[in-house]
């Protein structure tokens, strides 16, 4: 590669430090912003009749980026103290401004917005401070550009974040305005997009509206699961890719009609602000749009600039404007694999094509070049490798252009129902093929290989990257370059020797660790419920957590491969997403009040006998017995507060009752009813630990031991501290899932048992170690 092509790279990677440091510590902003800038005007001027000119310029530019980024931290910093300031628990009344797509989450979903008026008590802070909503249901008016109007409590998001702070409404949302104007248009050219592919085959009608305007509401989580484990998910999120569509069918559109080279780029630009619009302007969104903007800019003032260059200033530029893109994972993984296409790929596809032929070569070093530096990055929210990732993207690469062309089309012909429905169609063909090829990979042995978490992973699975590329492009013939290659082989052996090890441990030595006399088992599936049960060989489960998996990881490892009883407590994302792990593997269904997805989800899990229960359905599960004393008959609306709950004794189990996602009302309900009959050894603490609980039903069940199924990382503070408090008042005994890892209860001589994966805070050793709390008094 040119080396004038590296020339912006340092400016790049000096305004992203920038970023990330001044977001994180924005009380420097303003310091940092005289300070940098001085020193850009002392090189600015250095310049002028100096050999040393081109360095200086460069070191100016970088300077220049650098202090436009800490000046607009700087600027925003007073409204965001301010905003920051109102999350001290206290009720908050909003007016918000929609700026993203409503993105699902376990609870919910996440929006997205900008305050316009924000009142606490009787004062007025400033509006313009971006904030995240999480929502349990989203109102009917989510798209970005309508106004919102609530009560809410929050609390300050994390350092670095864009948003200010977390904002969970307290009540209904009143829609104060719909969109307006081109945001409008947008919204309803989606809505029929995702409308049109209703009554295609799933899991390929989802993914049409995915791959050509990014909108994965309808991904279930199966299928989004299946994309995750081989590789795929990048195809769902618009990139350069897109970008590269439109920009070329406009400039094709123009040239047609004989415009000549100013009116072919501002047809690209116009085509190019369009689809930002179209798709909502997310990180990778701008970035992409942004480099193809430079790019059209440099192709109309007649300078062909390198790939490189264009990415370096692209993002120089995005830094600048919105310094807190530097911590956005979404606009890393763009930056990363879009350099890896410039810089890695090349070498990559020579260093192939000695051991096959070049057009294989080069199609393999697409995949492989973005997994190698997007991988460890990935490893900080998903500690595996997807061993078949580069098989899975060589497999879907023809289909995704024809699905994003075709989808984008359909899009953009709403007005023509009948021109849309035969695109929607067509687009289908290829998204089919990318879920099939999705799930048949994600199916195979070892399709994800456990790798270290944190930054360590980071380090470890970089370091693997670069010995393969030493392997594969290393061609000299001199003394250092065979040392080099010596060493990478070594390293790679002992790399592979270390893989083979891991798989070893996780698949042979823990399940070979973990006790096997066991009677109830919290599976650790994050955010989310998934409890085991099991009598003379008989197995409960109860909810499947968020995805499938942990649940899939949790069964195998305690080597069950179906499901006796499966019990569905609601049908909130966080307790059904696993379903598809268990599905046709189940004797007997048992789930409360269903709304329409609990209908798709019950459907889902194929049971050879399917029940909704109330309050006083019982059964057997091998010796033991199980009651449900929750919801009532006449609770018939699906929700938290119509969880099952349910009782079960006897057997070698011991005494539990399991509360679902219940609230402090509906557990109030619970107790004046006279079903719990207390005391209990275990019970399953109610919606992660949230600290909506009701002190009177949890001395009624006075247990001697609280399960917490928790994720490590939530945005909701779960367990509360005052939910661990009520515990800790009765001399509860509390084990939790995020810091205890998967938690198993056996029974000896009447006592319940303890067994924690990992050490809790304390330092106490893994072993199984009596549970003997005082009782509740």
């Amino acid at each position: 590669m040119d080396p004038r092509a590296w020339r912006l790279v340092p400016a790049a990677l000096g305004t992203g430090a920038t970023a990330i440091a001044l977001t994180i510590v924005p009380s420097l902003a303003a310091g940092a912003a005289w300070l940098l800038g001085g020193a850009a005007l002392v090189c600015a001027v250095l310049t002028f009749g100096t050999r040393a000119s081109r360095l200086l310029v460069l070191a100016a530019v970088a300077l220049l980026f650098a202090t436009v980024a800490a000046a607009t931290v700087a600027g925003e910093q007073p409204v965001r103290a301010m905003t920051a300031s109102a999350a001290d628990g206290r009720a908050l009344t909003l007016e918000v401004r929609v700026t993203g797509k409503a993105e699902p989450t376990v609870r919910g979903a996440r929006v997205d917005a900008v305050v316009e008026t924000l009142r606490v008590g009787d004062d007025a802070l400033p509006g313009g401070a971006p904030v995240t909503l999480l929502l349990e249901t989203v109102p009917p008016q989510a798209a970005p550009g309508a106004r919102w109007g609530f009560i809410a409590t929050a609390f300050p998001a994390d350092a670095g974040e864009r948003a200010v702070l977390v904002v969970r409404p307290a009540g209904d949302i009143a829609v104060l305005a719909a969109p307006t104007g081109v945001e409008a248009a947008s919204a309803w050219l989606r809505e029929r997009l995702a409308a049109a592919t209703d009554g295609l085959p799933q899991p390929g009608a989802g993914l049409v509206p995915g791959l050509a305007v990014g909108d994965t509401a309808a991904v279930d989580a199966d299928l989004d699961a299946a994309m995750r484990t081989s590789g795929l998910t990048h195809l769902t999120a618009v990139s350069g890719a897109n970008c590269a569509i439109v920009v070329g069918l406009a400039f094709l559109g123009a040239a047609a009609v004989g415009a000549g080279r100013a009116l072919r780029v501002a047809a690209g630009l116009a085509a190019l602000v369009g689809f930002v619009v179209l798709v909502t302007p997310e990180p990778s969104v701008i970035r992409a749009a942004t480099m193809s903007a430079v790019a059209m800019l440099a192709l109309l003032l007649g300078r062909r600039g390198a790939g490189l260059s264009v990415l370096s200033l692209a993002v120089a530029l995005l830094l600048a404007l919105d310094p807190w893109l530097a911590l956005s994972l979404g606009f890393a993984l763009s930056v990363a694999a879009t350099g890896a296409l410039l810089v890695l790929a090349p070498p990559l596809a020579r260093g192939l094509a000695r051991a096959m032929p070049h057009p294989l070569a080069v199609m393999l070093a697409v995949p492989l070049s973005a997994q190698l530096v997007c991988g460890p990055l990935i490893v900080l929210v998903s500690p595996g490798v997807a061993v078949y990732g580069v098989v899975a993207n060589l497999l879907a690469a023809p289909a995704a252009p024809a699905a994003t062309v075709l989808g984008l089309a359909a899009c953009l012909l709403a007005p023509v129902p009948l021109l849309q429905a035969g695109l929607v169609g067509l687009a289908w063909i290829p998204a089919a093929w990318i879920a099939a090829t999705a799930h048949a990979t994600a199916a195979l042995p070892g399709s994800t290989l456990p790798w270290v978490e944190g930054w360590g992973g980071v380090v470890a699975l970089a370091a693997a990257g670069a010995v393969l590329v030493v392997l594969l492009v290393s061609t000299g013939r001199g003394r250092r370059s065979r040392a080099l290659r010596w060493a990478a082989g070594i390293a790679s052996g002992i790399g592979g020797a270390l893989a083979i090890g891991t798989l070893l441990v996780s698949s042979v030595v823990v399940p070979l660790t973990t006790p096997r006399e066991w009677r109830i088992a919290l599976c650790d599936v994050g955010q989310g419920d998934a409890v085991l049960l099991r009598s003379a060989g008989a197995v409960m489960l109860i909810d499947t957590g968020p995805s499938p998996e942990p649940v899939a990881a949790c069964l195998a490892r305690l080597g069950i491969d179906r499901i006796d009883v499966l019990v569905l407590t609601h049908f909130d994302l966080d307790h059904v997403g696993g379903v598809g792990a268990i599905a046709g593997r189940v004797g007997v269904l048992l789930h409360g009040p269903a709304d329409e997805d609990g209908t798709r989800r019950i459907r889902q899990v194929s049971a050879e006998q399917t029940h909704q229960v109330a309050a006083g359905a019982s059964g057997r599960l091998g010796d033991a017995r199980w009651r449900v004393v929750w919801p009532a008959p006449e609770d018939t609306v699906a929700g938290n507060d119509a969880s099952v709950v349910i009782e079960v004794s006897g057997g070698g189990v011991p005494r539990s009752i399991l509360l679902g996602d219940l609230g402090a009302e509906a557990q109030q309900r619970l107790r004046a009813g006279g079903m719990v009959r207390g005391p209990y050894d275990v019970v399953k603490f109610a919606h992660h630990g949230s600290a909506d609980q009701d002190p009177g039903l949890y001395r009624l069940i006075a247990a001697r031991l609280a399960l917490i199924p928790v994720g490590e990382d939530n945005d909701y503070g779960h367990p509360r501290a005052d939910a661990l408090a009520l515990l800790g008042a009765g001399g509860t005994q509390v084990a939790r899932s995020d810091q205890d890892g998967l938690i198993l209860v056996g029974l000896d001589a009447g006592v319940p048992t303890l067994w924690r994966e990992r050490a809790p805070p304390e330092g106490r050793r893994r072993r199984a170690r009596p549970c003997r709390p005082r009782w509740i008094g």
